[in-house]
């Protein structure tokens, strides 16, 4: 029954089918669940640099982040040009708050692009769990379509028999002499 459903619902033989339709499969006939946590699935895999760049991009795309670097920049010019005046560490034009910012903005930007990337891959692993979950369905949802239409027809081939039953004997019955 289950070899039936998976040629209809995948239309492929059996040697052209991916890793993840044979692993849906081989569950499916064990009636065993495919889905998991995909997120800590994910995670699982995750070297310690993906994990910091993830943290790193975090912090760096939040509101708390840009505030407290407005508030750093604003006490930076404050401390340089109302409190140090005269023995400022860096006078304006702040050459040396130039160059903490350029590199900031030089490490930061490939750390957000490594982490944009890893979101992708995590959409992409996030699909096929998607993809694994709705053919498991689709293919439970077929198997019991299967059962329920192998029940119908057995009820209405027994039916069948009940009905031929009475109608010999309502014949029998009709052919007898009625006696007076």
């Amino acid at each position: 029954m289950l070899k039936d459903i998976e040629k209809i619902v995948l239309g492929k033989q059996t040697s052209d089918l991916t890793s993840a339709e044979k692993k849906v499969l081989s569950k499916a006939r064990e009636r065993r669940t495919v889905s998991t946590n995909a997120g800590e699935d994910f995670l699982a895999g995750a070297t310690f640099g993906q994990r910091l760049a993830d943290a790193i991009a975090r912090v760096g795309g939040s509101w708390a982040f840009i505030i407290g670097f407005m508030l750093f920049l604003v006490a930076w010019v404050f401390l340089n040009t109302v409190i140090l005046a005269t023995r400022a560490l860096d006078p304006y034009p702040f050459i040396f708050l130039n160059l903490i910012l350029s590199m900031v903005a030089a490490i930061q930007a490939p750390i957000i692009m490594m982490s944009q990337n890893r979101q992708t891959e995590r959409d992409r692993f996030m699909a096929a769990k998607d993809y694994e979950i709705n053919l498991k369905a689709e293919i439970e949802v077929l198997a019991l379509h299967h059962k329920i239409d192998e029940q119908v027809l057995k009820e209405l081939r027994e039916t069948r028999e009940q009905i031929d039953a009475l109608r010999q004997a309502v014949e029998a019955l009709s052919s007898r002499p009625i006696n007076s």
